[in-house]
């Protein structure tokens, strides 16, 4: 950059030359010459010049500012459909109950949680028997003992109906093997101290009492049963209050609350909690009945239907009845699967354990499969309204 005094600077050093060439002829004094002293000047302002340009540090030269390309919009990928078997009946297929997708895949995907194929068989024990079994749904106490002994042979685990619910509402963790031991009906201390206590002691195991609640109780019996419970092992449920008629859609109102809320009554009166599951009596259910159940706050129900194991969000149900198993009542009408939970009887429910554990292993094996899909359609879908997958907490 030239300094602004170069131009007029130059300018007199070169008026200065003309005028000393228009001077007349004197001996000139002894002074300094003019085209020196122009000389000298012009040197002075080139160098003024150059420290001026070196003082100034260069413009930059002016770039377009980027302008972002826009976010590509990520499409959720279709989830796959429900795990089927072929193991189950025909008529028999898997129902799901919780109809928010989101909710349900952060459930199965937290690490804290039970892993994906974690199975439950409910067992209904109803009467056990010392010897020859002559009435339906009985069975051997020798049979019961080797049915059990199977079970944890083949990595069972015996839970209690808090767990199963747990399990089946948010799929808190459980054993990826899990039985529900569900004797029906009132008994006598001797009764589970006999058949039920040595699998606590040895394994643990817990075992849930159907419990009926109305007059119809012998007083010994109750008072053995709330001496017993405090131990804790004995989970006591709801299995009505006079039991004898079962419930469905052509009871009146004053029976239903009776059977459901005189179970809640009796059951938080001597034994001091409220129950979370009703075994329907005769396995007798409908609509209105699990519509005043839910309104009382019971969270499960339980059928006769040994239609297979359930799994989160999965449970085994039909829409019609079958003629070929004509006392099996259609479950499908209902539409609340967690209140319609089928069972295995005793006497049946060892030839079962291969196939149900064969379904844990598929299950799990689909869910790996489709692992990678359901993560993607969460973290396109999910993540914004219900945060990412948790991590495992040690």
């Amino acid at each position: 950059m030239k300094s602004k005094y170069f131009p007029i600077a130059l300018s007199l050093a070169l008026l200065g030359i003309l005028m000393t060439a228009c001077q007349p002829t004197t001996p000139p004094e002894p002074t300094l010459d003019p085209a020196q002293i122009a000389v000298e000047a012009l040197a002075t302002i080139q160098a003024e010049y150059t420290q001026t340009a070196q003082a100034v540090p260069p413009t930059p030269l002016q770039t377009e500012t980027p302008i972002p390309s826009p976010t590509a919009i990520r499409t959720p990928p279709a989830l796959p459909s429900i795990y089927q078997s072929a193991i189950l009946h025909p008529q028999d297929t898997p129902r799901t109950y919780t109809s928010d997708t989101c909710q349900y895949l952060n459930a199965k995907w937290d690490p804290n949680n039970s892993a994906p194929g974690t199975v439950v068989m409910v067992v209904m024990i109803h009467w056990i028997t010392s010897g020859v079994p002559d009435q339906l749904y009985q069975i051997n106490a020798g049979e019961l003992r080797k049915l059990l002994e199977n079970f944890h042979e083949q990595g069972f685990m015996a839970i209690t109906m808090e767990q199963l619910a747990g399990f089946l509402e948010t799929n808190a963790k459980i054993p990826s093997r899990s039985v529900l031991l569900l004797v029906d009906d009132t008994h006598h201390s001797q009764y589970f101290n006999k058949h039920f206590r040595p699998f606590y002691e040895k394994y643990g195991w817990h075992v849930v009492n159907a419990w009926i609640s109305g007059p119809a109780i012998l007083q010994t019996t109750r008072d053995e049963n709330t001496a017993l419970a405090p131990e804790g092992w004995i989970d006591y449920q709801a299995h009505g209050y006079i039991h004898n008629t079962p419930m469905s859609n052509a009871s009146s109102d004053e029976f239903l609350f009776g059977e459901l809320q005189g179970s809640i009554s009796d059951l938080q009166e001597h034994f001091n909690k409220t129950p979370i599951a009703i075994i329907w009596p005769g396995g007798g259910f409908g609509e209105r009945p699990v519509q005043t159940a839910r309104d009382l706050g019971y969270r499960l129900g339980f059928t006769t239907n040994p239609r297979g194991p359930v799994m989160f969000n999965w449970v085994p149900q039909t829409d019609i009845k079958d003629e070929q198993r004509p006392y099996f009542i259609p479950e499908g009408p209902i539409n609340d699967p967690l209140m319609t939970l089928p069972r295995y009887i005793d006497i049946a429910a060892g030839a079962h354990i291969d196939e149900v554990r064969v379904i844990g292993k598929e299950a799990a094996a689909y869910a790996e499969q489709n692992k990678a899909v359901e993560l993607e359609y969460y973290d396109i879908v999910c993540v914004p309204g219900y945060g990412p997958i948790p991590t495992h907490v040690p």
